[in-house]
């Protein structure tokens, strides 16, 4: 049985330091807001699924992540984040690295807009891909991973020539036959999964 990795903290140190994480940050965003989102290029290929490949259920897996943030009321630019290892049992080199992504994430998501934290690979709006902002981060590059991983799992749950794809179209169509008193209507329709990230209970 899986038992829970220890929880270890990771620590911004000293105000100096944070000062500067944020000067940096700062003059960042007004370059980019100034030069304009640079565009991604396939040389940075992610190990995605081919197109129209099958895409099958993986094991139930409990990934590292942030559980918590402690926050040193005597010094505000001091603050731990705790990180539960989960289920990777990585080497603390890695942990280290996997942990400070997870952290990325954290304030890429406090600097963005709420509003503007969304992806979309819908092939009928090629222009709303996601903003700028968020398309400039590791967040924003791994949310377009994801929705992609997301779309290819559905299209293989409902493939009709499976069982499991089966039963989901003839429940379609009896839908279908109810709603139309049996006529001879064709089925035509755009299926659109949509992500909605949502907090776990603890």
């Amino acid at each position: 049985m899986y038992q829970p990795s220890q929880v270890l903290p990771l620590q911004l140190k000293s105000a100096a330091g944070s000062r500067s994480i944020a000067i940096i940050t700062l003059i960042s965003f007004i370059f980019l807001t100034i030069a304009g989102p640079f565009n991604a290029f396939a040389d940075n290929a992610l190990l995605l699924p081919q197109p129209g490949s099958m895409v099958n259920l993986s094991p139930v897996f409990t990934p590292l992540m942030i559980k918590g943030l402690k926050i040193h009321k005597d010094n505000p630019f001091e603050f731990d984040f705790i990180v539960n290892q989960g289920q990777e049992n990585l080497p603390e080199n890695q942990f280290k690295e996997e942990s400070l992504r997870l952290v990325k994430y954290f304030l890429a998501s406090l600097t963005i807009p709420e509003d503007d934290l969304w992806v979309n690979l819908s092939p009928y709006e090629k222009n709303r891909i996601t903003t700028s902002e968020l398309g400039v981060t590791e967040m924003g590059k791994d949310l377009l991973s994801q929705d992609y991983i997301l779309k290819q799992l559905a299209a293989s749950l409902v493939y009709p020539e499976d069982d499991l794809g089966k039963k989901f179209w003839d429940m379609v169509y009896e839908r279908v036959r109810m709603q139309t008193g049996g006529a001879d209507v064709p089925v035509n329709t755009f299926n659109k999964v949509c992500y909605v990230g949502c907090q776990a209970s603890a």
